[in-house]
């Protein structure tokens, strides 16, 4: 069974528990999901343990994903999520409503790098993208 973990932002929560429940709805395991958690959303203090114990869920479940999706625009560790999936050479899909991720002067140069697959317009094509390759891998 396929695994994947969706680096966001809590500003795009409605996009991200859109693609989580439907990949989830085809069989996919989410290795994390940090839209339920509430102690980073909240205006609550958060502490230092607290950041540690976030940032070491996020860590791991990047490390477990079999697909690592970065859904722009992205919160602040999004990149820091990124960085982890180029590293350990994980499928990683730079995702972006618009095709902003091909504008020289506000994209990274890591979206450039030719192990990401990156994707632009609606969320359904972003699980055409995951779901399709699947599917081709299968069948191969």
């Amino acid at each position: 069974m396929k695994s994947f973990y969706i680096a966001s932002s809590f500003s795009n929560i409605v996009n991200v528990r859109y693609v989580a429940q439907t990949l989830e709805y085809k069989g996919y395991i989410n290795t994390y999901d940090w839209t339920q958690n509430a102690l980073a959303r909240d205006a609550n203090p958060v502490t230092l343990a607290d950041l540690r114990s976030i940032g070491q869920q996020e860590k791991d479940a990047v490390l477990s994903a079999d697909v690592v999706v970065i859904l722009l625009p992205g919160g602040k560790s999004t990149h820091v999520e990124l960085g982890i999936a180029i590293a350990q050479g994980k499928r990683t899909i730079l995702y972006s409503p618009n095709d902003v991720i091909n504008n020289p002067e506000t994209a990274s140069t890591f979206y450039h790098l030719p192990e990401l697959e990156k994707c632009y317009g609606p969320p359904d094509d972003l699980l055409d993208m995951i779901i399709g390759a699947e599917v081709t891998d299968a069948a191969v």
